[in-house]
């Protein structure tokens, strides 16, 4: 229930998302007999609420959120910075796995910049993800694995745009419009670490959820839940202001916030004496 209210208070323009996350969540942790870990991978443009979701689930399932020592972060280019240590880090990782779930079966792995990965890397932990009862007497079965990347948002782009200049409201964006077409784009974009992955081959990943690029008056959105969290009264000019100084795509239409809500925070910083 934490979940869903704090998606519908804090997330905008992703209908998709709050939907998808909170079915796959829940569902999850109410399964007593799990054939598998659950494994999401969240795609679109910078912005869009990708991290801001798996802040959210990690909330939800522990005290400390992301603070838990049962939530672990990786950040592609922080963690894994040299193609010519793949070797050594495969190692790591499988190894940083197996131990962390020895000590907690119920623990989070959160992978970002999955864009920025080298090819191969995310292959080695494809044993955890897959349907074993036991690896070296571990169940990896309760276990969490998230995937944060903006490969295919060009691909969520071209459907928005086509609902929208077909008069369709993206409300009317169903998963089944883009989950196959962006799980096959990103297994071909040789820029992605799911380049020929074998965990999209083998069908490993629960669910592709695409973050819809934010409009105009999702933006809006985002600086007033930034101010009232700041503790100010909304000033509507001010919530106008920061909106109309981002810069929207594509060049004719202007649509969409290229930056998403990202920018908000540092914006606001500007306005008010804080």
């Amino acid at each position: 229930a934490a979940l869903q209210d704090n998606l519908d208070k804090k997330l905008f323009g992703q209908h998709l998302v709050s939907r998808v996350v909170v079915k796959a969540v829940r569902g999850f942790l109410n399964n007593t007999n799990t054939k598998k870990p659950l494994a999401l991978s969240l795609h679109g443009w910078t912005g869009t609420g990708k991290n801001f979701v798996s802040k959210i689930v990690a909330e939800s399932i522990y005290k400390r959120g992301l603070q838990s020592k049962y939530v672990h972060q990786f950040v592609a280019t922080l963690h894994f910075p040299h193609a010519h240590s793949i070797s050594l880090y495969k190692d790591q990782l499988q190894s940083w796995i197996r131990g962390n779930v020895s000590i907690c079966p119920r623990s989070l792995f959160i992978f970002d910049e999955m864009d920025k990965m080298h090819a191969g890397l995310i292959d080695s932990i494809k044993p955890f993800l897959d349907y074993y009862e036991l690896l070296d007497g571990v169940s990896y079965r309760q276990a969490i694995f998230i995937f944060l990347s903006n490969a295919g948002a060009e691909k969520i782009t071209e459907v928005a745009l086509d609902f929208w200049r077909n008069g369709r409201t993206r409300e009317d964006i169903q998963l089944t419009d883009i989950q196959n077409a962006l799980s096959v784009s990103v297994f071909n974009n040789k820029n992605s670490g799911f380049w020929h992955s074998t965990l999209i081959d083998r069908n490993l990943i629960d669910y592709f959820i695409p973050f819809l690029p934010l409009e105009y008056k999702h933006v809006k959105m985002c600086v007033r839940v930034e101010i009232e969290s700041r503790g100010y009264t909304v000033d509507e000019e001010i919530v106008s202001r920061i909106a109309d100084e981002m810069t929207y795509f594509p060049r004719e239409e202007r649509i969409y916030s290229d930056k998403g809500c990202k920018t908000v925070d540092a914006k606001l910083d500007y306005y008010y004496d804080f």
